[in-house]
């Protein structure tokens, strides 16, 4: 019986360090969730920004990769990689993110092997389907983005997200940029699966 309640206590205490040390909000989980945004030989290797701009893991290979969530970081983190949104840059897309496009050097390229919570696909900032335009409300799955250097060179693509193609996500802004749908990038919004 004794051994029985060692055991019971020995396993509730490492059952609580673990959830202690298992707070989205924690370096080590921010770099696991960031850092699966792209395949493993970029994200292994990236600089990882925490959800309160800090510098959590120096990187070696050029490329970043933090939370694309615009909504505030919780207190006790993202509730999983998907609410974070995380996205992996290289450092072309990492200037266009910050408003340096007068800085890049050639189009940058962007993983979000995770996806998102969901944006109008043609209003910067609108993040609640009920504040979008009609039928412009996306949530992504997996998907890579193209940030082009010059904006000429997508102007004349769809933005329409429902063929499965690429598409201009922001048409006609300072931010629009060329979404590469990946397998699965339907699996939030079925409905606007072109199959459907």
């Amino acid at each position: 019986m004794r051994y029985l309640f060692t055991l019971l206590i020995l396993n509730s205490f490492i059952l609580l360090s673990h959830t202690k040390d298992s707070s989205h909000a924690s370096a080590e989980w921010q770099i696991e969730a960031y850092g699966s945004a792209a395949p493993d030989f970029i994200g292994n290797y990236a600089t990882i920004i925490g959800g309160n701009g800090e510098v959590l893991h120096e990187g070696s290979n050029g490329w970043t990769c933090q939370s694309g969530n615009n909504r505030p970081f919780p207190k006790m983190g993202w509730s999983s990689a998907h609410e974070a949104m995380p996205l992996c840059m290289d450092e072309n897309a990492f200037k266009f993110m910050n408003g340096k496009q007068s800085e890049m050097t050639a189009d940058g390229w962007a993983w979000m092997l995770h996806g998102d919570v969901g944006e109008d696909n043609s209003k910067p900032g609108v993040l609640n389907k009920k504040d979008s335009a009609p039928g412009q409300w996306i949530e992504s799955g997996p998907h890579m983005m193209l940030m082009p250097k010059d904006p000429a060179t997508i102007k004349n693509m769809s933005s329409d997200f429902t063929t499965g193609a690429p598409y201009v996500m922001m048409p006609n802004t300072p931010i629009a940029h060329l979404m590469i749908p990946l397998t699965g990038y339907y699996v939030y919004q079925p409905e606007s699966n072109p199959k459907n």
